[in-house]
């Protein structure tokens, strides 16, 4: 497993690196003993990476493994005046742009005083066999174009990476020299390894970043935890809470979609259950209803807030049909539409719609496709790995990473092991994906949680909390 670990490292090395042609001499050769790796290689005769490469072009091959008995050209060093054309490209700081919607602040950091040199481990599935791995290595390298971005800010990153797929013995990679040197470790992906990294991490005093979702509740009992995944439940709560507290003078009406597959009947059940509470009067009606029954779920004297019980686009385009017809008859009518965060991935088709019925939708990301700074991490992302983004992801994984590595690192670097990643400490300006974390028992979770409006007059805003 350990020689699997290596190989699978210096794959996703060779997927995370632009290398630009290079000639230098070759200085001699070395023969790979087992369990070495590239970086190690390269580390013990004082060259880069790309450097090693250069002079090896079989390591290029799409599938090529780096195995005992190989034998490697080693380079001469380049002088540290090399031109800067045969190292990869560096990200710079974004431009300063006016806001074109929520969250497109430049990402930059406040990082003023504190820690300057910030040792960071990366332990989720880094490899190519299934989705959970190639997701990974975008966020991966989502992290390393942070990393990238806070040496700006003068901040040295000493970065490792473990790949721990699903049936890794994290325990093994534990003792691997380097980890227990890390101030941050982001990971692990699978539920099965929280304990035992969460026990590694209090012993040897790391920050513990959970990135993405796993079940339990081992947040609550270790102080070193950064809970990023909120639960649906979690979610839900927050998101009926916040409900109340801006729609409490609108009128609503929920809408009955007659949809078997949708998980939203239930978010639907506890937002009228708690409604009903605060005594906020509501109406019922179905997309089924005729014309005229329909209209009678709405108020003409107050502004409405409309809501379904599905987040599938098929029932939108019928409820749509729908208020097209009702607005048009009934010139005084005021609607606004309550979505979900899915309608996200359909906003380049439904964008006039949200627009002409002042769409609020919950979320705890937005993506925002023409803020400078998003085509400012996507032009570095796609130069860096000669690739694009998943776009079929939402929210995209290297979004997610470069906002993450900025967040934390910054904030590490700023306040050391005081840092909480509350209101007070916030030292970093998201790009897609804001975080803003609470105590929940000795840990902190994160709570992040906004709506995106879209307003009639064009505009898009955040309504954060």
């Amino acid at each position: 497993m350990r020689h699997c670990r290596h190989i699978i490292t210096f794959l996703l090395l060779m997927l995370t690196l632009t290398i630009s042609a290079q000639t230098t001499n070759i200085r001699t050769q070395h023969k790979v003993e087992k369990s070495e790796t590239v970086f190690g290689i390269a580390k013990k005769y004082g060259v880069t990476i790309e450097e090693l490469i250069a002079v090896n072009p079989e390591m290029k091959a799409q599938g090529y493994e780096l195995k005992k008995g190989d034998t490697l050209n080693i380079p001469y060093p380049k002088a540290k005046d090399a031109p800067a054309a045969q190292t990869p490209a560096k990200p710079s700081t974004p431009q300063q742009t006016t806001p074109a919607a929520p969250t497109t602040a430049q990402p930059t950091t406040t990082t003023v005083a504190g820690r300057k040199n910030v040792k960071v481990g990366v332990m989720l599935p880094l490899h190519d066999n299934d989705g959970d791995g190639r997701r990974m290595v975008e966020y991966y390298r989502g992290l390393l174009l942070g990393v990238e971005r806070v040496k700006k800010d003068g901040i040295t990153v000493e970065m490792q990476a473990w790949n721990v797929p699903i049936d890794a013995d994290i325990t093994n990679t534990l003792k691997e020299k380097g980890a227990a040197d890390c101030d941050i470790i982001f990971g692990p992906l699978y539920t099965k390894m929280v304990k035992p990294l969460a026990d590694f991490c209090a012993k040897n005093d790391i920050m513990m970043v959970i990135p993405f979702s796993i079940s339990g509740n081992d947040v609550e009992n270790y102080s070193n935890i950064f809970q990023v995944y909120q639960s649906p439940e979690e979610f839900d709560q927050q998101t009926i809470k916040n409900f109340i507290q801006w729609f409490n003078n609108y009128h609503v009406v929920i809408i009955d979609c007659e949809d078997e597959n949708s998980g939203k009947g239930g978010f639907t059940s506890k937002l009228r259950s708690q409604l009903d509470n605060y005594a906020i009067k509501y109406s019922l009606t179905s997309l089924s209803s005729n014309e005229k029954n329909f209209a009678k779920a709405f108020s003409l004297s107050q502004q409405n807030v409309v809501i379904l019980n599905t987040e599938h686009s098929p029932a939108l385009n019928t409820t749509l049909a729908k208020l097209n017809v009702l607005t048009q008859k009934n010139a005084d009518l005021s609607v606004s539409l309550f979505g979900y965060k899915e309608w996200l991935m359909y906003t380049k088709v439904y964008l006039d719609y949200f627009h002409k019925y002042d769409a609020y939708i919950p979320t705890y990301f937005y993506y925002n496709d023409v803020s400078a700074d998003t085509k400012w991490v996507e032009r570095n992302y796609q130069r860096w790995f000669e690739k694009e983004m998943n776009a079929d992801a939402l929210p995209r994984f290297a979004l997610t990473g470069f906002d993450h590595a900025c967040f934390f690192i910054g904030g590490f670097s700023q306040f050391g092991s005081a840092f909480n990643g509350g209101k007070g400490q916030m030292t970093y300006k998201p790009v897609q994906t804001p975080l803003r974390f609470k105590e929940a028992g000795k840990g902190h979770k994160n709570v992040n949680f906004m709506f995106v409006h879209y307003k009639p007059d064009r505009s898009i805003e955040s309504v954060n909390y």
